[in-house]
């Protein structure tokens, strides 16, 4: 049985691994040759194996319209997602600039505000924002940080070039499944390894815990992962970083606050928490600041943070950065508080709160991708290509009630990769997500989660909505 692609990739999609002639990309040449040399049979042996790792592990994800909310296994495919050195150089060097200006933004807007008085934002989709909150006005975070943990969602459209398509500042998660596709992948292929030339991520978690003890202004901090517990569809997350990381995983009624300072009960008694490596939205966070029914959050942890008295990464208020009526203004961010031009482009943004967006949008919703500003997970969106036409009728309703509650994109060409469906070797669309970590210093890992859309012209990859997951991985070396 042959592990070959069953199609010649088309000339209006860019495949990761081919070019439209059917030859293979030139940082693809290694493992190509190691993957024609294997039987389908030897294939579907590692595939079935490491199906069974991930049930042992536990990597699973609830499924958007399962009902009762049955935990899923996360597809993890075996044909990985390859970047070449210098791509992957020129995206960190975007990913950096990008995250420097986020932040910088988050600070201004919660003290001068000058962006807004120069109307490069305007005011009105901030302050009239349901994620920005007034009580961190005046607030000074230690080194000015807001987000520590941000994971950038990157498309490669059918021209080559790489596109940010969102932001994500508030809970962005995916960094398990980065981490165990990898191990995953080199325990099925170790050899594999070596002769490619992979560069590692597995050192994540000790990135990641250095840069939360870096945030704050104790010597010795103790870091605690606040999950909202167990039933969270990224629970296998939460507990995974925190063991990771060698630090304890809590729930809100682990925590109570006294004097001002936040502790954390154990069996030897009270322990003082310097920082929380926040796994929940911020109204969940203190019953008495946000929503008084909330049984996830921990009382009075508000009033313990501004009085600086416990870092809360990623920041309260951090929302409104990763908005998607936000997101239009990033490159205008980049020019104003760096002065620079940017390095990743944005994916053309219409905003349906403006008239003659929404006039256009609504003339071409066949055409287009419709969200809402405040969502995520693929959950409220349209996708006009792969919609019915009642579909598209019922969401002009919705859209023509609350405008302003939606952004509309062009339906980009994503990228596409060899991948394992049900009937051999096909391609299907991907993106990426890398993870900035912001401490003292800017620092990534080389990789990220790539997630694939498992239906054939499916464009939506999130996990909730059935699509999986491939290891990524980026090359050692520049190829002669």
């Amino acid at each position: 049985m042959s592990t070959a692609p069953l199609a010649t990739p088309s000339e209006d999609l860019y495949d990761e691994m081919y070019l439209a002639s059917g030859e293979v990309r030139p940082h693809y040449a290694s493992f190509a040759q190691w993957f024609a040399s294997q039987s389908g049979d030897a294939m579907a042996v590692k595939r079935a194996e490491a199906d069974l790792l991930f049930r042992r592990i536990g990597i699973t994800f609830s499924l958007s319209g399962d009902e009762g909310g049955t935990e899923r296994l996360i597809p993890s495919d075996l044909i990985p997602r390859i970047i070449d050195a210098s791509a992957w150089e020129l995206m960190e060097q975007g990913l950096v600039q990008r995250v420097k200006a986020l932040n910088r933004f988050l600070h201004d807007v919660y003290h001068d505000q000058a962006i807004l008085r120069a109307g490069v934002v305007p005011a009105e989709q901030v302050l009239a924002n349901a994620q920005f909150l007034p009580m961190m006005m005046g607030l000074n975070l230690p080194h000015q940080t807001y987000a520590h943990v941000v994971g950038v969602d990157i498309v490669r459209h059918n021209d080559g070039r790489f596109f940010v398509l969102e932001d994500n500042l508030r809970v962005p998660s995916g960094v398990s499944y980065m981490l165990s596709n990898r191990k995953m992948m080199m325990r099925l292929f170790p050899d594999l390894f070596r002769r490619v030339g992979v560069r590692p991520v597995e050192h994540y978690p000790a990135l990641l815990l250095q840069t939360l003890r870096s945030s704050s202004l104790v010597d010795d901090p103790t870091v605690v992962v606040l999950t909202p517990g167990r039933y969270n569809s990224a629970y296998f997350e939460h507990a995974f970083l925190a063991k990771q990381m060698g630090v304890e995983l809590v729930e809100g009624q682990d925590l109570f606050v006294r004097q001002g300072v936040v502790y954390m009960r154990t069996t030897d008694g009270p322990r003082r928490v310097d920082v929380i490596y926040r796994r929940l939205d911020d109204v969940f966070l203190d019953p008495l600041a946000f929503r008084a029914d909330s049984m996830l959050g921990v009382p009075g942890l508000a009033a313990a943070y501004r009085l600086g008295e416990v870092v809360i990464a990623n920041a309260l208020g951090t929302g409104v950065a990763d908005d998607k009526s936000i997101y239009p203004y990033v490159p205008e961010m980049i020019r104003f508080y760096l002065g620079e031009s940017p390095i990743l482009e944005n994916v053309p943004t219409w905003q349906c709160r403006r008239p003659d967006d929404l006039n256009y949008v609504l003339a071409h919703l066949p055409e287009l991708v419709v969200k809402e500003v405040h969502g995520a997970g693929g959950y409220g969106m349209l996708v006009g290509p792969a919609a019915s036409r009642e579909e598209i009728e019922v969401f002009e309703k919705v859209l023509r009630a609350n405008p302003s509650n939606y952004i509309a994109q062009p339906t980009l060409s994503l990228s596409a990769c060899p991948t394992y469906v049900a009937q051999g070797v096909a391609p299907r669309h991907i993106d990426l997500r890398p993870f900035v970590l912001v401490g003292r210093d800017i620092r990534m890992v080389p990789g990220g989660l790539t997630r694939v859309a498992l239906r054939e012209g499916s464009l939506v990859v999130n996990s909730s909505q059935g699509g999986g997951t491939k290891d990524t991985w980026v090359l050692e070396r520049e190829l002669p």
